[in-house]
């Protein structure tokens, strides 16, 4: 039987499997096509499970197409995660990054590719080193208040970035990550990785 966790510090429901959908699309030379795809979405499912991750770049945005039609009977049922900051085309300036710019185009994008009016949780993907926090923040509690995102979430960033970020988002009455995917590596997590690499 599946069991449900508060995600982060907020009162919102997940499953403690979260299916990750990466693989939906073939376009990398691997993967499901989309018959395989909807037998693991409805497998999930019919488990119990509520928590969706995928990306605006996974598999060059099938995977949210796909997610889009699979979603549609159980939308309210379901905790849609998604991220952004990898470049959709690469030679366009302003076509990744962290910024609100990026943002912003991505939520769009990623709200037509899905087929629903917000997302439950948008995650930074990875660091830019050159969005101010201030920025980036302010941008995620816009999007919130406006209800195109439920939650804020960051992922592969630095602990020290995160909880400044949080510490920013609190003093000014923003929203703050409520959920921080981080990279599952012992490697990572050592001190003496430098010399192991």
């Amino acid at each position: 039987m599946m069991k449900y966790k508060l995600l982060g510090r907020s009162g919102c429901r997940v499953s403690e499997i979260c299916l990750g959908t990466m693989t939906f699309g073939e376009e990398w030379g691997y993967g499901a096509n989309y018959e395989a795809s909807k037998k693991q979405f409805d497998t999930f499912l019919s488990l119990g499970g509520n928590f969706i991750d995928t990306a605006n770049r996974y598999t060059e945005g099938t995977s949210e197409k796909w997610l889009g039609d699979f979603i549609q009977t159980e939308r309210e049922n379901l905790v849609l995660a998604t991220k952004y900051t990898l470049f959709m085309q690469r030679d366009k300036p302003n076509l990744h990054g962290n910024h609100r710019k990026n943002m912003v185009q991505s939520v769009e994008a990623s709200l037509k590719r899905l087929k629903t009016d917000y997302i439950d949780l948008l995650y930074l993907h990875m660091w830019d080193n050159s969005t101010p926090i201030e920025e980036l923040m302010r941008a995620f509690d816009d999007l919130v208040r406006s209800g195109k995102i439920l939650y804020p979430g960051i992922s592969d960033t630095p602990a020290w970035i995160v909880s400044s970020a949080n510490t920013l988002a609190q003093l000014r009455g923003w929203s703050p990550f409520m959920a921080y995917q981080l990279e599952y590596s012992l490697i990572q997590r050592t001190p003496e990785r430098d010399m192991i690499l």
